[in-house]
C-alpha cells in the first residue's frame, strides 16, 4: 500500500469517528510531547520497540531500540519527573559493524502552565537533560540539554491538535531548532490515530523534515498499544515502532 493510500484511508476515517474518552494520555507514539502532565502520586512507564534505518551519499545505519522505556512519576499537580534510558544497537551497513549498548540517558520534567475547566488549550514545558552514560560510539559524549514548549487544542470530542517548537542542544555546535503537528482522532472509544508532520533545522541551517502517522488501542483506561510508522520528506529515514503504555495510580498500588 502507497503512503498516498494510506493517507487516504485516514483521512475516510476521520469522517466516520465517534466520541471517545481516554484517561491514559502519553508521549508516545507520535513526535509530539503532550501538554499534559500525569496525575499526582501515579507512575507512567512508556515503552517500546523500534526498527529504523537512515542513508545518505556517504553513509547507511539500521538502528534497533529495543526497548525505549519512559519512566514518569507525578510529584505534584502539574508537574512530573522523567527518566528516558534505550538499549541501541547501530549497524553500519558500509563498514559492516554494529555497536550495541546502552544509550545515553535523559533526565528531565514537564511542568504544565496552563489548564483551565472550559478552555480547550493547554501548555507544558519539557525539559531534558543528557547525561553522557553510554559507550563512546553511542553516546554524545558530553552533557546536553532538549526543550519543547508544548501546545494543545482540543477542537472536538473526537480531534485534538497538538504542536511542539524546541531547541536541542548536544554540547557542541549552534543546536538545533526542532518542531512537530499532531492532529490526533478518536475512531472509537478504544482506537485513535494521528497525522504528523515534524522536523529539525539542525546547527540553524540544515532542514530535515519528516511525516509519521499511528495507532493506538485502549485496552483500559490506564493500559495503551500502540504501533507507528515515519518516513523522511527531504531526506532518506524510515522507522517502524511498537509500544505500549500503563499508568499506576497510587491509591491502586496501595490496594493491591
Amino acid at each position: 500500500m502507497t503512503l498516498k493510500k494510506g493517507v487516504a484511508i485516514l483521512i475516510f476515517l476521520i469522517f466516520t469517528t465517534s466520541a471517545f474518552t481516554q484517561t491514559i494520555i502519553t508521549d508516545r507514539p507520535d513526535q509530539t510531547e503532550s501538554s499534559s502532565t500525569i496525575p499526582k502520586g501515579s507512575f507512567q512507564i512508556e515503552s517500546g520497540i523500534l526498527f529504523g534505518s537512515i542513508k545518505d551519499k556517504v553513509f547507511s545505519e539500521e538502528i534497533l531500540l529495543a526497548p525505549t522505556v519512559l519512566s514518569r512519576y507525578g510529584i505534584t499537580k502539574g508537574i512530573e519527573i522523567r527518566l528516558l534510558t534505550e538499549f541501541a544497537s547501530v549497524k553500519d551497513k558500509l563498514l559492516n559493524s554494529t555497536v550495541k549498548g546502552i544509550a545515553d540517558l535523559q533526565i528531565g520534567t514537564k511542568i504544565q502552565l496552563f489548564k483551565k475547566e472550559g478552555i480547550n488549550t493547554e501548555i507544558a514545558v519539557l525539559s531534558h537533560i543528557i547525561v553522557p552514560a553510554a559507550k563512546d560510539d553511542l553516546s554524545i559524549n558530553k552533557f546536553g540539554v532538549i526543550n519543547k514548549l508544548a501546545i494543545s487544542h482540543e477542537l472536538s470530542n473526537t480531534i485534538a491538535l497538538g504542536y511542539n517548537i524546541g531547541y536541542d542542544y548536544y554540547g557542541t555546535g549552534k543546536g538545533n531548532l526542532t518542531y512537530s503537528l499532531s492532529f490526533g482522532f478518536g475512531v472509537t472509544d478504544k482506537i485513535g490515530f494521528y497525522l504528523e508532520p515534524y522536523g529539525s533545522i539542525n546547527e540553524f541551517d540544515t532542514h530535515e523534515s519528516n511525516f509519521d502517522t499511528g495507532v493506538t488501542y485502549l485496552i483500559n483506561n490506564s493500559f495503551q498499544l500502540d504501533v507507528s510508522y515515519g518516513t523522511g520528506i527531504n531526506h532518506n529515514m524510515n522507522y517502524i515502532s511498537v509500544g505500549m503504555s500503563i499508568n499506576i495510580l497510587k491509591e491502586n498500588r496501595n490496594n493491591m
